[in-house]
This record gives structure tokens, sequence and C-alpha cells, in this order.
């Protein structure tokens, strides 16, 4: 009897342990494959998310759940939203029809960082409020453009900015830090960011760093253009040096067969500035065609000063119209011929999606004399095919390069960056699916000084994702750019969900990120 007593009190005891632990959440993500956006290996948890954070990361076990919303996301990944550190999503943000950020949301991408390249609405300040009365779709975050505040200043004139200009200039880079700018870009190879010299740029950088700001930089040449992409680089980490703040390299790209293979050389120059200190790191996008301007593309900066007026009364000099035509074709084979040069968006509709040799051969004319006459007839975006997938894949497996998409109209690119790195780099093996994500999310997260997002952590934002891995992919080409993603089954941000099954709900989700 005595015994019967003691076995019946040890299962009553035990029951007594399995009690559960009651847990109301309003989202609740069950019976995934998640990877945190920090460590190599994945985990079978289970996520809670209350109002806009992850409540609870965990097995589940001994937790009982009171949901208003249950997600069995079996066989699917879950991931922190993406964040895109490079975008020019800004031109769509502005406009109440197409602030729902649709290209980038497919992506899983569920942050934006915008005013990139050197160019950036003006002040942030109204900008900042007019995204948030319009509402957008995606999470985004500012940069203050150095091309843009010199303009304000100096107009597009190419010359050396006086002190008295630079004081001012630096005012300006306190305002708009002041309003909430993660940092500062520029666009060195574009005018008006192309007149101004590194220590001009320094001064500049300076502000920033009292702010706690980064440096983020389209480099002075990607290629062969002017100073040379390993100089280019060699100045980036001067400015991050001397004006002691973080460098982030954006698209970091070997630009032109003449540059071809130099990523080993970039390297070894960037990991060596890191161990004395630099803070050095860069973005890239899983495409071989890179994408700007036709005018930005081919013709030199010195005959564009002071805009497409001043660059067309140099054309009809015929003093000066050798001079340019003769730098618009040494251009035009950098990029890699009139043939590698593939309208993708121009005001000109007839233009689009024909190379500049097709359209010159239309005309009668030489490559380079048909660049004006496109430019005559408006805007023309052009993407060039003329980067190496030795360099692509090269760049892709630094750990200090995480993913951008550099996102424009025209480019497939704006839609397809992120699964197509998956789809093409991760289920090739080049890069393992951990380092995808970490790199699309937490390190994005610490490079931009963005806290509490990025990483599937208890008091983090619930930015969170749920993709098919068998289904991810991109589907936009340059045949037809404008094609959505596939594969993103949910995304939610802030806690609050804005694709289910694979449909976009129309809420506007995202938050202004603001340097605080």
């Amino acid at each position: 009897m005595k015994h019967k007593i003691i076995i019946l009190l040890i299962l009553f005891l035990g029951l007594g342990s399995c009690k559960k632990d009651r847990v109301e959440v309003d989202i609740l993500i069950k019976n995934g494959t998640v990877y945190n956006g920090v460590d190599s290996i994945p985990s079978a948890l289970t996520l809670g998310l209350v109002g806009d954070k992850i409540a609870y990361v965990g097995t589940g076990k001994h937790m009982d759940f009171s949901a208003n919303r249950i997600i069995d996301a079996e066989g699917m990944i879950v991931s922190p939203g993406f964040i895109d550190p490079h975008t020019h999503a800004d031109r769509e943000l502005k406009n109440p029809k197409e602030s729902h950020n649709i290209p980038f949301l497919f992506q899983g991408v569920t942050t934006v960082v915008v005013g990139n390249d050197g160019s950036s609405d003006y002040p942030l300040a109204e900008y900042e409020q007019l995204y948030k009365s319009n509402g957008v779709g995606t999470n985004v975050a500012f940069l203050v453009g150095q091309g843009t505040i010199r303009e304000k200043v100096m107009g597009n004139s190419d010359r050396e900015a006086t002190d008295v200009e630079i004081l001012k200039m630096m005012e300006l880079v306190q305002q708009e830090m002041d309003a909430g700018a993660l940092g500062m870009s520029t666009g060195l190879f574009y005018a008006p960011g192309s007149y101004a010299s590194t220590e001009e740029v320094i001064a500049l950088a300076k502000v920033v760093r009292q702010n706690h700001g980064i440096y983020d930089t389209h480099l002075r040449d990607e290629g062969a253009y002017s100073i040379g992409l390993v100089a280019a680089v060699k100045e980036a980490i001067e400015i991050g040096e001397k004006a002691d703040l973080p460098v982030h390299i954006s698209h970091i790209k070997c630009l032109g067969k003449q540059v071809w293979k130099q990523s080993d050389s970039l390297i070894t120059i960037i990991e060596e500035a890191q161990k004395k200190g630099v803070r050095v790191t860069a973005n890239q996008y899983p495409y071989e065609a890179s994408a700007t301007g036709l005018k930005a593309a081919v013709v030199p900066r010195w005959a564009e000063s002071g805009g497409k007026d001043s660059l067309f009364i140099r054309y009809a000099d015929a003093r000066l119209k050798p001079q340019i035509l003769h730098e618009v074709a040494e251009n035009i084979v950098l990029r890699g011929g009139a043939d590698k040069l593939l309208i993708v968006d121009s005001d000109h509709k007839e233009f689009e999606g024909k190379t500049l040799q097709e359209i010159a051969q239309e005309m009668g004319l030489d490559a380079n004399e048909a660049v004006f006459e496109i430019l005559d007839k408006g805007y023309a975006r052009v993407a060039s095919f003329s980067m190496a997938p030795y360099d692509i894949k090269n760049f892709m497996k630094q750990d200090w390069v995480v993913t951008s998409s550099d996102g424009n109209t025209g480019h497939p690119r704006k839609y397809g960056t992120f699964p197509r790195k998956y789809k093409e780099y991760v289920k090739s093996g080049v890069i393992n699916l951990a380092d995808y994500i970490n790199g699309s999310t937490s390190r994005t997260a610490d490079i931009l000084g963005i806290p509490q997002r990025g990483t599937i952590q208890e008091g983090y934002y619930a930015d969170v994702i749920i993709f098919d891995p068998e289904t991810f992919g991109d589907k936009a080409d340059y045949q037809d750019p404008f094609q959505l993603s596939e594969g993103l089954q949910y995304s939610i941000i802030n806690g609050k969900i804005s694709v289910e099954k694979g449909t976009y709900n129309g809420q506007l989700n995202g938050r202004t990120i603001k340097n605080e």
C-alpha cells in the first residue's frame, strides 16, 4: 500500500509539472524553419508577436498560446524582413498611388533606404512628414545627398567651393542630420557631386560624424573613366579615415573590361584598411548590367556643367563639339560598346528596348552623335552590360558586403534583386542560405545603425517574412522589368500583415526610421 501511495504521488507531481504557461499573442508563427538573421544554423522555433514587437521566440513547449491569428509556416523559411540599403524608392513613396512600395515588398524587403547617390529630397523634415501623411508600405530611412546640398549652395557649377560655401553646406548637412538622416550619401561620379574635391567631402563628412552617421558613397569612378576604380576606393577610405566615420561603398562593382578582376585588389585594399581601424563595408546587386542616365553614363562632366542647356550650347560650339564627341565615344567603349547599352526608360518611348547601336543605325548616325539626338528628346536611362561574373561572385562572398537593389525604373533589379540572389547564387551554392539572410538583414541594420531591426529576437520590431524555398525567385528581366517576384508567402511589418498567402492586402504598415 505504501508503495502505491508513493507511485501515485510521483504521478501527481509529474502531471503538475506539465502545466503550461498561458501566453497571449496577436500573431503566432509556428512550424517554420527560422533563420534569425545572425546565426549560421536555422532552428525550429515558434514566434509570438504582440503589437509591433516580437514578444516570444522559443520552442513553444510548455506554452499555451492564445493568438488572434495563427500562421502555419510548415515547409517555409521564416526570416527577418530584408533591409535594402540603396534604393531610389523615394520617387514612388512621394506618390500616394505608389507609396505601397510593392516592387520591394514582394522581394521580402521591409525597410528601404532613400537619398542615395548624393541625391536626396530636400528638406528632409518636409518629406518625412509627407511620407507619414501618405502612409508607406515599407519602412523607410533617409540619407542626405551631398550633391543636393552642393546644388542648393552652389548650383550646378564645376568649380571649387569657397570657405564660406563649405560652411553653408555644413550647416545644411547638420539641418538634415537633425531631421533624422542616417548619414550622408555622395554620387561623386555624377554632377554636381563630381565637382567636389576630396577635402570638401571630408568637411561635410565630419558633420555627419558628429551626429554618429555613416558615409555612403557612389564612388568617383567605378571603372576607368577618370581617376580609376582603385584610386576611387582609396579616396573613399581616406574620407572615412580623416572624418573618422564608417564608409559604405554602394553597389560595389568592376565596371568595364579595363577593370575586370580588380575585385581581388580592392578586397585586399579594403581589408587592409579595416585592419587599421577604418570601418569599410559595401553593398551589391546580383546583376551583370548596371543602369544610370544616358547622359551620366557617357557625357563628360565638364561638358554638362551648368545643366542640360549648357551642355547643348557647348555641343553647338564648333570648337568644343569634336572634343565632346571624342570623349563620348571613349565612354561608350568603356561601357562595353554601343551594342551593350540598352535604353530601359525614356521620355521618348520608341527608344525603349533598343540598344544605342540600333538607334544610331536607324538614325544613320555614329553612336556618339545619336546620344545627343536621344538626349534632345528628353531623359533616357540606360543599362550597360559591362560586369564580369568573376567579380560579382568575388564581392558577394565577402562578409562585409550586403545585398542592395539600387532599385530604379527600367532595370529588373527594382523588382527582383533579393529573390534573384537567392535563386541564382544560394541555390547554386555560391553562398549559403544563412549568409544570404544575414547579409540582407542584421548585418545591414548594423552598418546603417538601425536599432532593433534585422534580427528575430524578443523585444525587436516585428518585421518578419515567410517565403517558400522552392518557388522564391525573380521574374523581372530586361524585356519586362516590371514583373513582381514570386514565392513570398507572408510579409509582416511592425507586427501587421502586409502580404498574406502571396497576396498584398493593401495595408500601409511601414514607418519612417530616423537617426535619433
